[in-house]
């Protein structure tokens, strides 16, 4: 028996896979199978277990991966975004450093009991987060061509996995994903794996269409697989995803940056987007959650008062009520935290957004909105409380405590 963060977890007696699908909504699911995409699933629905879970809010990537393998919220683990404001610095920074990470992950406590662990990411971004700590196997597929024993604890994955490196804005990232898992347990049968994708897809295509049930098929072929190969299996996601247009197809947007210089003066005031990261093509670093940085006369609840009346505007709170409602760390967010409506995004000023890059109507998250998430475990579970809030970061106690 380990604990980590609070939580205890029992040793696996069998394989244990936790998966985290990127951008989920559950509804992709749904549709997939209700047309026949995805057998597996099918039956793992009517054999095992599921049920839909909250994620964390801000509904994005990092802070949702990293509550997923520590078994805790970001106010415990300290990934609030994917960018934030470092106020120490005074600089805007990426949160793909480790030494943000404020709690040990159940992956390292497992690999320190002397388990098998590996991982396998889409994105090199999460990578080191994900790895901190841990001994095993850690690598991404955007960079399965640049693995060492010593960096990744393996040597030449493109051989093992037989495909190249895929592009980063392709399915393929996250089909490269699964085969390395597939390849990884039938070759080297870890204990414990987890394996996190990319949402390029699912910005991409909604719920029930051609591109969206071709993925999933993938995926079910992938899962069926390791189940064959006698693995506890838990499916999650970091987020969901919704369509964020006006009625006219085009993005709707709210640009604070430029709300808060009419309102505040220029440049007195600084918009943080968390959903910001280096893949921005498929979103435009649009999603639907902000912090903002006030100056010293300007009091968070006049702000905030005055932000509850912009039409796409859900919840905006200070950052003591945001730090209680969505469990934050408040030392790092902003003064006040804004989150949008479901069809809506929060851009910074709109001379700083690119969206040139979007081929087909936004797609995007960060939001209340986006926070159901699939949780499905491949075994009926046992010895557990029948009345719960679940959340995505119950997956490694579902797998390993309720499901061996």
């Amino acid at each position: 028996m380990l604990t980590v963060n609070d939580r205890s977890y029992k040793l696996p007696t069998h394989p244990t896979v936790v998966v985290c699908v990127d951008g989920c909504e559950p509804d992709y699911l749904a549709q997939a199978v209700a047309g026949g995409h995805m057998p597996w699933l099918a039956r793992t629905l009517e054999q095992g277990w599921g049920q839909v879970a909250d994620c964390v809010v801000p509904s994005f990537t990092n802070p949702n991966n990293l509550s997923i393998v520590t078994g805790a919220p970001p106010s415990v683990h300290g990934i609030c975004g994917n960018y934030l404001f470092d106020s120490a610095s005074g600089t805007e920074v990426m949160m793909n450093d480790p030494k943000w990470l404020r709690a040990p992950s159940v992956l390292a406590a497992l690999a320190n009991a002397g388990l098998g662990v590996a991982v396998v990411t889409a994105k090199d971004k999460l990578r080191r987060l994900l790895g901190h700590g841990m001994k095993g196997i850690c690598f991404s597929a955007e960079h399965a061509d640049q693995v060492s024993l010593l960096e990744n604890g393996i040597e030449d994955v493109l051989a093992l996995v037989g495909k190249p490196v895929p592009s980063v804005y392709s399915a393929a990232l996250s089909e490269f994903v699964f085969a390395a898992g597939e390849r990884l347990m039938a070759t080297r049968r870890p204990d414990v794996m987890y394996l996190s994708t990319t949402d390029y897809v699912q910005h991409k295509h909604a719920p029930g269409t051609a591109g969206a049930n071709a993925f999933y098929a993938m995926m079910d072929g992938y899962l069926g697989k390791l189940d064959a190969m006698g693995c506890v299996i838990a499916l999650t996601a970091d987020h969901g995803m919704n369509a964020k247009v006006a009625m006219n197809g085009q993005p709707d947007v709210i640009y604070l940056q430029d709300w808060c210089d009419a309102k505040l003066g220029v440049a007195r005031a600084r918009v943080i987007l968390p959903i910001t990261d280096p893949y921005v093509v498929h979103h435009g670093a649009l999603g639907s959650f902000a912090t903002i940085y006030l100056p010293p006369d300007a009091p968070a609840s006049e702000v905030v008062n005055q932000l509850r009346q912009v039409r796409g505007m859900e919840v905006v709170l200070t950052r003591e009520d945001a730090a209680q409602r969505f469990e934050l760390p408040a030392d790092r967010i902003g003064d006040v935290v804004c989150v949008s409506e479901r069809s809506t995004v929060i851009g910074t000023s709109a001379s700083r957004h690119d969206l040139s890059g979007l081929d087909a109507p936004l797609r995007s998250h960060g939001g209340i909105s986006e926070q159901r998430v699939p949780l499905i475990l491949n075994r009926r579970l046992t010895g557990m409380a029948p009345q719960r809030r679940f959340r995505n970061f119950d997956a490694f106690d579902l797998a390993l405590n309720h499901a061996q």
